[in-house]
């Protein structure tokens, strides 16, 4: 006799075997084929909730980094879409500025000095649509549901109006000027960088003490010293010494002379013994002063240039600090942000003799045609035949800007560039008022981006590129005025509307201006068009305006903003930016940051390390779901670590998370869902677990409803191994397997397992979609057509059972000491399985009560 055929054992085609990456094709193309993306869209709702893309940008392909972004995403969206919200997901991408076209150069080589500006930008366009069309299904492999079919792309012509027409606001509102003014500056790229588009990064640097020879103290001092009084400054920027223009005390701190072999030197109090020990000299080489001033008193004091025929003052400023140097700042408006500041204030001169290219201009006879880096060794001899060099050069290795595109280091500039001013129509302030209106997850988010918007500058706006959106101004040949009338910027955003932004470079200035419009300052109608492009972080910015507000999928303000921690510096800023400016508010009312991906170590990925891992290669191997899992698997609001050993760990959960599945499946073959059972009818250990499970909704749904992935992940997870297999599961195999077919027994069983098989799948879709789904599809009885048009799991509080939870709580930790004693004598070879063994419990009252 086959004693199988006396059993009940499970039946299921689901396989134990996953075989990722054959079924995740499959699943793709069932999603695509019966347009469940689509259907969810359609249900009804209970309201919406907007979570508003932040674009990546479309050169190459994904990286881990977007991996992991796209798909928190993806679970946030499909987990309020099964909680009944209406929630679309419209992809974007950033497609102007300076990587793509670097790229293009690149490709046309020689070409390139000979590429018209309108040829140039078709082949950046082309590049760019080329990696949306790649991004796009590299990101639909991942199982990131999405309209991939009418996402959002910044170059299409009516992105491009929307910019134009968000720039015409700034522009009648007054916030848009042309200054002269000192910016970040690539020499490399040739262009202008905003403060998003800096990185910094350890770079090595000169270290010097100068001294400025006093030529007229305007009598505040007499000099003791035939060899003069100087008042010292320290650098790392020799180059910069050319363009001094002052010298830069603290009003309040204390300044004496101290009497060296090389004259009279000048020190902050507070800084002398550390200055003088670092420029060379022994204690007894100098004496110091009884007397001292303070900056104040040392304020319009006339001091001679090392080398070049100019006199220069010293000046007062609050930014002058004792934390290193020697309270006295060298001072080159033309060169530096605090130096441009307290230059304003004094009236002087905005002195850059430098080229786009970072070389000495004629205006600098001794280093004319240097690149100014390698003109440091130039000045620091010339400061040592001038005597003006104390003590020998140090190297010293600091924090210093570099561009975000070429990872060269950058200068600060003073070039005729358009901004935006922070302080018109107290931007500022407003800004900051809608930061504190705003939640911030994690909350030190709002910290960190409220320092930024306090200290930062204007808004440097325009690039000297080809390929972006155009200054649309016009200037008055005659006059020399811009326009600002709103007629000719509502002209211009119909012709890019119709067109694309490359009108304004295929079109003479008469055929965008309307027709017999004349300057209304002085009359003449002729004009000339602005020729710089618009800074990236502009075209991403209005977002909320181009996108928010003029699709009809979505609304303002989006409910989420989600990305990693380096936007509030990028794309969090420049859209509370232009938001506040021009709508009052913030355009998002939550904003959720994520970490940097990095290896097991925790260290930055990159290809000289050796460390980088391709998002495609894991796909390729494991499957995306295990990148899905990993990206649930740990906190992502701090650095995620990735490695293989990670992915293994990952592997093997998900293999647990899969056979309890599978066994599920299997022992609901012969069920009947239309059954139900109410809480006094199950068996008491079928009780407990349909308690559990209720507990486990509740558990999950918060995790979810606050964005803690990791929670969810690991919720399930000890459901599964500890709570199923390790117990439940493992009791109740000889009622499944012995019992009737049809016995109360068996079916009170059968339906605690049917409810957690369909609360499990629907707990897990978000995060593994694509298990989830093929699950779904071999339970038996379900009504919807997909896991993504069922409706998140609610927990049913008549099913709650505290009496049996506290009763088996007592039982299960009188469970684990008979484990315990019986693991002894398994190691002490007494007895090979617990069936071998004879258990005696001794029991106290309570304890034997609940036995």
């Amino acid at each position: 006799m086959d004693y199988k055929d006396t059993l009940n054992l499970p039946k299921t085609d689901f396989p134990m075997k996953a075989n990722l990456t054959k079924k995740e094709v499959e699943m793709l193309e069932f999603w695509e084929k019966n347009h469940i993306y689509q259907k969810m869209q359609e249900k009804e709702s209970q309201g919406s909730y907007i979570l508003h893309d932040g674009p990546p940008y479309a050169n190459g392909h994904i990286h881990l980094g977007h991996t992991l972004n796209k798909i928190l995403k993806d679970m946030i969206v499909k987990y309020r879409t099964m909680k009944g919200y209406h929630s679309p997901y419209v992809p974007g991408w950033d497609c102007h500025g300076l990587p793509i076209e670097h790229q293009v150069d690149k490709e046309l080589g020689a070409k390139k000095a000979e590429t018209s500006i309108l040829e140039k930008r078709r082949l950046c366009r082309e590049y760019a649509q080329k990696f949306v069309d790649i991004q796009r299904e590299e990101f639909k492999r991942l199982g990131v549901f999405g309209d991939w079919e009418k996402p959002y792309i910044t170059m299409d012509y009516k992105y491009e109006a929307s910019i134009v027409r968000e720039l015409g606001r700034f522009v009648e509102k007054g916030y848009v000027y042309k200054g002269k003014k000192p910016v970040h500056w690539c020499p490399n790229c040739v262009t202008a960088l905003a403060e998003a588009e800096v990185e910094y990064a350890d770079k090595e640097s000169p270290s010097i003490y100068v001294k400025f020879k006093v030529h007229d103290a305007q009598g505040k001092f007499a000099s003791d010293s035939s060899k003069g009084t100087y008042f010292v400054i320290w650098t790392t920027t020799p180059w910069t010494i050319p363009a001094n223009m002052a010298l830069c005390l603290h009003p309040e701190f204390r300044y004496r002379i101290v009497k060296t072999p090389d004259g009279e030197l000048i020190i902050a109090q507070d800084l002398i013994k550390v200055c003088m020990s670092k420029i060379g000299y022994r204690e007894e080489e100098y004496t110091i002063a009884s007397s001292d001033w303070s900056g104040s008193e040392l304020e319009d004091i006339v001091c001679e240039h090392p080398w070049i025929d100019r006199k220069v003052k010293t000046i007062l400023g609050g930014h002058v600090t004792t934390e290193q140097g020697t309270g006295i700042v060298h001072t080159a408006p033309g060169h530096g942000e605090e130096d441009y500041e307290i230059g304003l204030k004094y009236g002087l001169d905005v002195y850059a003799p430098v080229n786009d290219r970072g070389i000495f201009t004629d205006e600098v006879k001794d280093f004319e045609g240097q690149f100014v880096f390698k003109a440091n060794e130039g000045i620091i001899n010339m400061l040592k035949e001038k005597n003006a060099l104390l003590g020998a050069p140090e190297k010293l290795t600091h924090s210093y800007p570099h561009c975000w595109r070429c990872k060269k280091p950058v200068i600060f500039r003073a070039t005729e560039q358009w901004f935006i001013s922070v302080e018109k129509n107290n931007l500022r302030e407003n800004a900051l008022e809608a930061i504190v209106k705003t939640e911030w997850i994690p909350k030190w988010g709002m910290g960190r981006i409220q320092g930024m918007i306090q200290n930062r500058p204007d808004w440097c706006i325009s690039r000297q590129r080809s390929w972006g959106v155009p200054i649309t101004l016009f200037r008055c040949k005659k006059c020399k005025d811009f326009i600002t009338d709103s007629a000719v910027m509502h002209n211009i955003i119909n012709e890019v509307a119709e067109a694309g932004a490359d009108v304004w470079f295929e079109k003479p200035e008469s055929d965008l201006i309307p027709k017999g419009y004349k300057c209304s300052k002085c009359g003449a109608d002729d004009f000339q068009k602005e020729s710089d492009i618009l800074d990236v972080w502009f075209d991403s910015g209005v977002s909320h305006a181009a996108v928010l507000e003029e699709d009809p999928r979505l609304s303002s303000p989006a409910d989420l903003y989600l990305e990693g921690s380096d936007q509030h510096r990028g794309w969090f800023q420049s859209s509370l930016l232009t938001s506040v400016a021009t709508r009052g508010r913030a355009p998002y009312n939550s904003v959720l940051t994520h970490g940097f991906v990095v290896d097991g170590k925790g260290k930055k990925m990159s290809k000289s390390l050796g460390n980088v891992i391709s998002p495609q290669d894991l796909s390729n191997k494991n499957g995306a779901e295990i990148l899905r899992l990993w990206s649930a698997s740990a906190d992502y609001r701090e650095d995620m670590r990735i490695s293989n050993e990670i992915i293994s760990r990952l592997v093997e959960a998900y293999r647990k998370i899969r056979n309890t599945s599978r066994f599920l499946l299997g022992n609901i073959h012969d069920f009947d869902s239309s059954v139900i059972f109410k809480k006094e009818d199950l068996i008491e250990i079928d009780r407990l677990a349909m308690s559990m499970l209720q507990h486990l909704i509740e558990k999950v749904d918060k995790a979810y409803e606050t964005f803690a992935f990791h929670e969810v992940f690991h919720s399930i997870y000890s459901f599964c191994v500890i709570d199923m297999s390790s117990f439940y599961l493992d009791i109740l195999k000889d009622r499944l397997y012995t019992f009737k077919t049809d016995s109360k027994e068996r079916r009170s069983a059968q339906f605690v397992l049917y409810n957690i098989l369909i609360t499990l799948t629907k707990l897990i879709a978000p995060i593994i979609s694509f298990t989830a789904e093929e699950i779904w599809n071999h339970i038996p009885g379900k009504s919807e057509e997909s896991v993504f048009l069922s409706s998140f799991p609610k927990a049913n509080k008549d099913f709650k059972d505290k009496e049996i939870e506290d009763k088996w709580h007592e039982l299960l930790i009188i469970r684990n000491e008979v484990n315990k004693a019986l693991e002894i004598k398994r190691q002490e070879k007494v007895i090979g399985n617990a069936l071998e063994a004879k258990v005696s419990l001794f029991l106290d009252d309570a304890n034997y009560k609940v036995i």
